[in-house]
């Protein structure tokens, strides 16, 4: 947590020093014979130690919730570990979800409607399968990510760019507050750092790293997510893709991934299949309210007939892709079948 000086670097002071403690109060020739840093860095340190009391600094976190957890601490993500340069220290607030079976779903901040509602849906039938939600809180597909995994009622972890006291972007405030009582919010930053650009990229390998795998609902080809991306394949870990319209610039990021050898995901059975999880139809589903468009939806379709999409379009007078969404929704949630010719019906009550 010293300013200039990375994770690898304060993973080595630990290792020669023998712990955190030990390395903080190692004297200018101590840390000059170790020749881990260079000269400004321990002039950094030294002018540092003189104004921060570290013990009183963790009393005034854990007075506002912030917990702190160092590398070599049980709680500290198994997964986050094995990369190649784990944070020495998180940040956190809430409860750390550390071996959960964990999926980060990230993507664009300029995100379309479409892209909102897969993230959306595919995170809470996932988080009803058991499987815990990592994406980083932005704007777009990691806000709706969030959103989809609190609504199925799970935990859910953001991995932010700044200090776990600050709410970015502000609009999420509420959301972030919600992730608090039901998930974690975590960060390699010291409390109070600003979200700078430059910190984003870094969180990213943090994503990637606290997961199994890694899917990306859309995309631009200059999307942050692409570096998540990399990240977790660098990691030997799975990326996964939702492909979007060819004539979308928000899924030509996806499309690229999916030449390059990511998998391409048609629908929630696919990631559970991977993942080694039962069938979304074979779990117990709690219940659940719908939307207006979806009660409207629904009234519509019949469970003896089924109704072609174009003809859904005329009777309910909505968009096709507004009423694509929905009807996705619906056979995700085991309201609706899809059957043969772009037609749907109501399943049937047994």
């Amino acid at each position: 947590m010293v300013p200039g000086i990375g994770s690898l670097k304060q993973r080595k002071l630990v290792e020669y020093f023998g712990d955190a403690c030990a390395a903080w109060a190692a004297k200018g020739a101590e840390l000059a014979q170790s020749r881990i840093l260079n000269e400004k860095e321990i002039a950094g340190i030294l002018s540092l130690r003189e104004s921060l009391d570290p013990s009183q600094l963790e009393k005034n976190w854990t007075r506002q919730g912030i917990g702190i957890c160092g590398i070599d601490d049980p709680d500290y993500p198994a997964l986050l570990r094995k990369i190649f340069d784990p944070p020495s220290i998180l940040f956190y607030r809430g409860h750390m979800i550390g071996d959960s079976l964990n999926l980060a779903v990230v993507g664009s901040r300029r995100s379309t409607p479409y892209g909102r509602n897969v993230a959306r849906s595919f995170s809470e039938q996932l988080a009803r399968c058991g499987v815990s939600i990592v994406s980083g809180a932005a704007r777009g597909i990691d806000t709706a990510s969030h959103e989809g995994a609190l609504a199925a009622g799970a935990g859910t972890m953001a991995i932010l760019g700044c200090g776990v006291d600050i709410a970015y972007p502000p609009e999420n405030a509420s959301l972030l507050e919600r992730m608090i009582d039901n998930g974690c919010l975590i960060s390699e930053y010291p409390p109070g750092t600003p979200p700078l650009p430059g910190q984003f990229p870094a969180r990213n390998r943090i994503i990637a790293g606290m997961s199994v795998g890694v899917l990306v609902v859309e995309a631009a080809e200059k999307s942050g997510a692409l570096i998540t991306a990399d990240f977790a394949l660098n990691e030997n870990r799975e990326v996964y893709a939702i492909p979007g319209s060819v004539f979308s610039n928000a899924s030509r990021g996806v499309h690229r991934l999916i030449q390059q050898g990511a998998r391409l995901i048609g629908s929630v059975d696919d990631l559970l299949e991977d993942l080694g999880l039962s069938s979304f139809d074979t779990q117990v589903k709690p219940p659940q309210s719908l939307s207006p468009d979806e009660k409207k939806v629904l009234a519509e379709l019949s469970a003896s007939e089924p109704i072609g999409l174009d003809e859904l379009v005329i009777r309910l007078n909505m968009a096709a892709s507004q009423l694509a969404v929905v009807l996705l929704q619906l056979e995700m949630s085991g309201y609706v079948e899809k059957f043969s010719g772009n037609r749907y019906g109501r399943v049937a009550k047994e």
